[in-house]
């Protein structure tokens, strides 16, 4: 994560896509041998069309295990907030919450969340450094967005834990 560029009204940094996880190859083994399984459950039922979904699911799924995360610009500015190219203007954000790893937990991540009005993925959440975590605050709170506390979804959770 890198801070570009920090001023009172303006605040542009970077950070990775996802969480890049090494994965050993045990790990590839054992989704290979899921997919395969229930692959051949899928086919001794005569299901094929979900045979061929979980094949094609298990490929993809591999790919982007191997794939490397992109490195994202973020930047907070008077017109809104923009996610590579596309802007979230102020008035289109109905919430924000800044979590902040303050006690010292190693497993409590900073985190920026936005609450959008997009039907698809409402609430975004976005890497932030600790050290600008104020800044988005008071920035947020200029604009008159609601500040209300909301945390990462239980299924992200449990993907993490999968190794996902």
């Amino acid at each position: 994560m890198e801070i570009i560029e920090r001023s009172d009204e303006k605040l542009i940094w970077s950070a990775l896509e996802y969480e890049e996880k090494d994965r050993s190859p045990d790990w590839f083994w054992a989704l290979g041998i899921i997919i395969v399984t229930s692959s051949i459950a899928a086919i001794i039922f005569e299901n094929y069309f979900f045979a061929a979904l979980l094949t094609l699911s298990g490929i993809l799924l591999g790919f982007f295990a191997v794939k490397k995360p992109d490195t994202i610009i973020y930047k907070l500015n008077e017109k809104g907030l923009t996610i590579r190219n596309r802007l979230y203007p102020y008035q289109n954000i109905k919430s924000f919450w800044v979590q902040v790893d303050m006690r010292g937990e190693t497993n409590v991540k900073s985190i920026l969340f936005i609450h959008s009005e997009r039907a698809f993925m409402p609430i975004l959440s976005i890497p932030i450094d600790e050290t600008i975590a104020e800044d988005i605050h008071s920035i947020m709170l200029s604009q008159n967005i609601a500040e209300i506390e909301m945390k990462e979804h239980p299924s992200e959770k449990i993907m993490e834990v999968l190794g996902f």
